[in-house]
This record gives structure tokens, C-alpha cells and sequence, in this order.
């Protein structure tokens, strides 16, 4: 039998969409990209935010026109996690829906529809990388703690839980046995790691790295409260560990901060990417932003614009508030009306662009070592990431019209800028 899988939402939903096609292969399944040969088509779902539900629900939707066919479908993941009895009502004709909480019987229902039995788990399958032939996310730990009042999270994926440390150093091990160089470490809340058996991210890092296995290794998702010196020293010590810091801060005024329940404020959050750049002048500062989030005032807005201009982030992306039922957010009053999120969204989003423009013009000239990652047939051009290029799709490309080998590493100068992106031509 054939199964074909969509996988939507962010890299840890991947991961499980990884594991899920690791036990297929247990059930002698075999995997295939086109639909139309497909006997299974599943579906990954994420629950996040009301436009990735939306997607999550208008991709279901798609698979059960396949059920006319004889194809088996089956939806997982966030949304199902979150909506079960409601889909089930709502969409009965999918096979099966499995939440989060029954991965673990994911081989008895394989067992259902192949009629093999295999003895390996969910936990236990192999991956299969599905990601480029160079890299994969490595996801340390699972939930969270930290209760903003606008996010779900902890609704579908519950409280935070470290994943034993002896078990990540295998999974990476085994990750670089495939052929992978570069290691993308992530979870809901990287920087908490170990908090909850006695350990920590900074001693994780410097494990991979004395591992010697890998070319790269990047951290996602990291907390401005929770990077400690001691994260820093280890990643400023080990060549191996990109100068990269992916750091949510949501917002700038404290008011809006406090209403969110975000640790720390704006002075704090100043002084950490302060003491990153000071430590690392070269490092790389990510960040997310909401706007909208009810009772964020046009001086609170104001205070973010400013913030944003003076820090000068190398990467930033920017969220509508999207009110989620059951968080603490929902129930608030002042809600922003959407044209004013419009209008919000598309001023830090232009103030971004400018501040994007002036740091990659500084980078005209200079050479960067960068991964061949895949061919874009649209520019005609292979996109390649430098350690400053995180490869989820936000930070855009560096890209590469001569001859080049997918997956492999080559020197590369930046002669032009083209928006978000840089142009660059073999040294």
C-alpha cells in the first residue's frame, strides 16, 4: 500500500509527521508525493492561530474528496488535538482521526489497515527526514510553561517536558549517520531544557558540539528571560554553534508585555540582545511580533515602532492577533478591529523592510559559507543559506545563478540585494 502525507504548521509538527512516516515504513507502507497513487493520504494539522486552523480544515476537506476513490484518510495533530468531537461531527467521512495524545497507538492502527504487526512505536521508528538531504530539527523537549494569555500551545501540547538527555545525544548521532550537517535544535520552549530533570540547553549544545558529527547546529526559539551567560559562553565557544538567535519578544511596551503574561520587559529584553551583540558581533537577531492584541493603544503601538527602529533586527516577522477560545486573551475586552491590525501589520512590516535594506547593503562584498539548498525554478537560480539563514522559510535565500551541487558547501560573495534576499556569485 501507498501513503501520501501533508504536514502543515511549524518544524516540530514536522518532526512528528517524520516519526509517523518512520513507523509506516515499519508496516512495509511505502511513501509517495503523488496523491493519485496514494491508498492512505494524511493529513498533519495545525491549530495554532483561526488562519492555520482554517488551512488545516480546508486541506481535510480536499482529502475527503478522495474517500470517492476507496483512499483511506486520516487527519492528525494540533487541530485534531484541540477539535476532535467538533470534526468528527462536522467531517465524519475521515477514517481516522488522531489526536496528539494517541500517537502512542499509532501502531495498532497500522496494524488495522495493513493487517502486519510490528512490535516498533511511535517513539521508537526511525525517522524519515523529509527535510533537504543536509539538515533536520532535532525537538529536545515538548509543551510549555510559560501560559501567554494569547496562545493555545499549551492547550494541545500541554505542560513542558524534557525529553531525557541521552535520548537526544541518539537521535543526533543517528540523525548525522544519514548524512546530516546541519542540526536546527527547537521545541516550544528551547531555552527551558533540562529545567525539569536537572540539566540544561547550554550543557545539551555543548554535548553535540564536542560530538564533532556536525557542521552546523542552530537553536530556534529561545526565551529573553531564559538565555543565561552560560548559554552564551557555550555558544560563543564552539565554532559549530551558529551566532543565531531566534528570540520572540511579541511586543515592547511593558503594558502590552504584562496584559500578554511575557516574563521580563523592555529594558530586559534591550540588555540581552545588547550583551548578544556585544559578545558575538556577528550574531544573528530573529524575532516575532504581535500586533493588535487587545488594548494595545496607539502609544503602545508607537513604543514598538520606535523599538523596532532603534534595535534593528536582522530578521522580523510579524503576527495579527488572532483570538484563540479558551486563553485568557479571548475573554479581554478592547479588541482591536481588523483594519487596524491591517494598518499596524503593514507599518512594522515597511519599517522592517528599510532596516533590512540598509543591514544587507553592508553585507555587499563580503564572502559567506553557504549550503546548496535546493533549485528554485521561478528565479532560475539555486537558493543557498549562510549561518545567517535559518531553513523554515522566513529568512529568505542567498542565491546562486552558476553551477552548483544540491547539498553541497561553497564560498560565496553577495554582489547584489533583491528585497529580503541577496544575490551572490561564486568566490
Amino acid at each position: 500500500m501507498n501513503l501520501g502525507i501533508i504536514s502543515l504548521g511549524c518544524a516540530k509538527n514536522l518532526v512528528d509527521t517524520e516519526m509517523f512516516l518512520g513507523l509506516a515504513k515499519e508496516f512495509n507502507l511505502n511513501i509517495v508525493n503523488n496523491f493519485k497513487q496514494a491508498d492512505i493520504l494524511v493529513v498533519n494539522t495545525c491549530g495554532f492561530i483561526e488562519s492555520a486552523k482554517q488551512e488545516a480544515i480546508d486541506t481535510i476537506l480536499e482529502l475527503v474528496e478522495y474517500k470517492k476513490q476507496g483512499k483511506i484518510i486520516i487527519a492528525m495533530g494540533c487541530l485534531v488535538e484541540r477539535y476532535l468531537n467538533d470534526l468528527k461531527q462536522e467531517i465524519p467521512e475521515v477514517d481516522y482521526y488522531i489526536p496528539i495524545k494517541d500517537y502512542p497507538k499509532l501502531n495498532k492502527i497500522f496494524e488495522e489497515i495493513t493487517n502486519k504487526q510490528s512490535n516498533t512505536t511511535f517513539d521508537c521508528a526511525p525517522r524519515v527526514i523529509s527535510t533537504s538531504p543536509n539538515y533536520a530539527y532535532l525537538r529536545i523537549s515538548e509543551g510549555c510553561n510559560n501560559r501567554c494569555t494569547y496562545c493555545a500551545i499549551p492547550l494541545i501540547r500541554g505542560s513542558f517536558r524534557s525529553r531525557p538527555f541521552d535520548d537526544i545525544i541518539m537521535e543526533a548521532k543517528y540523525l548525522s549517520s544519514k548524512g546530516i550537517t546541519e542540526l536546527n535544535v527547537i521545541s516550544q520552549d528551547t531555552s527551558r531544557y533540562g529545567t525539569d530533570i536537572n540539566n540544561s540547553l547550554a550543557n545539551l549544545l555543548d554535548t553535540l558540539a564536542n560530538l564533532n558529527k556536525f557542521k552546523l547546529i542552530r537553536v530556534l526559539y529561545l526565551y529573553p528571560d531564559e538565555i543565561t551567560d552560560e548559554l552564551l559562553e557555550v555558544m560563543k565557544k564552539h565554532d559549530s554553534i551558529v551566532k543565531y538567535f531566534d528570540i520572540p519578544i511579541q511586543h515592547a511596551s511593558d503594558k502590552v508585555l504584562q496584559a500578554m503574561n511575557r516574563r521580563g520587559n523592555q529594558e530586559l529584553i534591550t540588555n540581552v540582545i545588547k550583551k548578544i551583540r556585544h559578545m558575538m558581533p556577528d550574531a544573528i537577531v530573529r524575532t516575532t511580533l504581535i500586533v493588535g492584541f487587545p488594548g494595545e493603544t496607539d502609544n503602545d503601538f508607537q513604543i514598538l515602532k520606535d523599538f523596532v527602529k532603534e534595535t534593528k533586527f536582522d530578521r522580523l516577522g510579524v503576527f495579527k492577533y488572532s483570538d484563540e477560545e479558551d486563553t485568557v486573551a479571548y475573554e479581554m475586552d478592547n479588541k482591536i478591529d481588523d483594519e487596524t491590525k491591517d494598518v499596524r501589520f503593514n507599518e512594522i512590516m515597511e519599517i522592517q523592510y528599510y532596516v533590512t535594506q540598509e543591514l544587507n547593503n553592508k553585507l555587499i562584498g563580503k564572502t559567506f559559507e553557504v549550503l546548496v539548498d535546493h533549485y528554485d525554478n521561478k528565479k532560475r537560480a539555486y537558493a543557498c543559506r549562510s549561518y545567517r539563514e535559518a531553513p523554515d522559510d522566513v529568512d529568505g535565500y542567498i542565491y546562486l545563478k552558476e553551477d552548483v551541487t544540491i547539498g553541497q558547501y561553497y564560498n560565496v560573495e553577495i554582489i547584489n540585494i533583491k528585497d529580503y534576499d541577496l544575490i551572490g556569485k561564486l568566490k
